[in-house]
């Protein structure tokens, strides 16, 4: 417990100083955490530079999604939500900054904690919203719910540990294979660091010199399971034997886009795969089903929403750095309050779905003569001429 309240409290100072040190009317340069690096000669620089425009548009997405989030929690206590729901409070620094330093064409695929990427990767709150309260307007059609949403060049959302890992594997392979510059972002817990299926796609993705970034989002338990009584190696950057590994602060937007940039620059020269660890951290329980304290300590949450919130220290930066306003920061927050209020009342209003389409979108629609072998026992191998 001690170690996860120090390691939040090491860079409160520096990033608030280096603001003050470094800034004008349109953009401002910080000091970053220091990476940590495996294999590699050299890693990401210890200062970067934010523009007006992106900390703006980053600060409104983390708070976005913390709304949505915190909004979700309250719907589902009142029954509105059912089923499960894992939220992605504290670790919105993770999906914002990974975003920043992603091309059209690149693609995501993450785990069951998957409500922020949704919004990241171009989904509405609505469609979020919608669809963990069973309504048409759904991500999914209310098919779903909290671990299966999907979007362009996003594959979910998926429910069984560790099992995006060698999908997104593969999907590294099939960008490949059309010979552009893209890659695929591979997101696991350090809850399936251990699952034999992402060291399986770690050796496959290294042999055929695939473009995915494997990151490891460390939120520090798995389940109700600390990482160290799992683990025998924490340092999940490392875990990639011949893979070049990098560490980042998860809870610091900037530093986690500047990880991504480097990692980014690393698939795309065709170097091949790297593993990203990004330490963060959940407020919530695992699932809304599970209280989060009798594992940790209501002190050491505390400890971090107070002195390591991502959103409440790159508020900081921004006002600290002339980058914004006090009264600016209050009126985003008013803003996507009224947001996301008002996206509730249109959720509450919106139909459930019509029974009728629980059959649609299972299996792929084929035209009524297209022959498809083994689907019917009554046909030959091979069609009539």
């Amino acid at each position: 417990m001690l170690g996860v309240t120090r390691f939040f409290r090491a860079a409160i100072t520096d990033c608030v100083t280096a603001a003050r040190c470094f800034s004008s009317a349109s953009s401002a340069t910080a000091n970053l955490q220091p990476f940590k690096l495996y294999k590699l000669d050299n890693g990401p620089a210890s200062t970067t530079t934010c523009t007006r425009e992106d900390a703006l548009h980053y600060y409104e997405t983390m708070q976005r999604i913390r709304r949505m989030e915190t909004t979700l929690s309250s719907l589902y206590k009142e029954k509105k939500v059912r089923g499960f729901c894992h939220l992605y409070s504290g670790q919105e620094a993770v999906a914002v900054g990974v975003e920043a330093a992603l091309i059209p064409g690149d693609a995501i695929i993450t785990a069951y904690r998957c409500h922020g990427f949704v919004v990241t990767r171009g989904g509405s709150v609505a469609s979020v919203i919608g669809e963990l309260m069973g309504k048409s307007n759904g991500n999914v059609r209310g098919k779903g719910g909290s671990m299966h949403m999907y979007g362009h060049e996003f594959y979910g959302g998926n429910g069984i540990v560790g099992a995006q890992v060698p999908l997104g594997t593969g999907i590294a392979l099939h960008k490949k294979r059309n010979g552009t510059n893209n890659l695929c972002v591979t997101i696991y817990g350090d809850g399936a660091s251990n699952q034999g299926q992402v060291f399986e796609s770690f050796n496959m993705a290294k042999l055929w010199n695939l473009p995915c970034i494997f990151i490891c989002e460390n939120n520090k338990y798995g389940m109700g399971t600390a990482a160290q009584r799992s683990s025998s190696n924490t340092a999940y950057y490392t875990r990639g034997d011949v893979i070049p590994g990098l560490w980042a602060d998860g809870m610091d937007v900037l530093s986690v886009r500047e990880a991504m940039r480097y990692a980014t620059d690393w698939c795309r020269s065709g170097k091949g795969p790297i593993v990203v660890e990004m330490e963060t951290y959940r407020y919530f329980g695992h699932s809304m089903s599970d209280p989060g304290t009798s594992y940790r300590t209501r002190d050491e949450i505390q400890t971090v929403r107070r002195e390591r919130d991502p959103i409440i220290l790159f508020g900081r930066f921004m006002t600290a750095s002339g980058l914004s306003t006090d009264e600016e920061i209050k009126a985003i927050d008013k803003r996507v309050r009224q947001e996301i209020e008002q996206i509730v009342q249109e959720c509450d209003n919106a139909p459930l779905p019509d029974i009728g389409t629980a059959f649609t979108h299972v299996f792929r629609e084929y035209p009524k003569d297209f022959f498809i072998r083994g689907s019917d026992i009554t046909q030959k191998i091979v069609p009539k001429e």
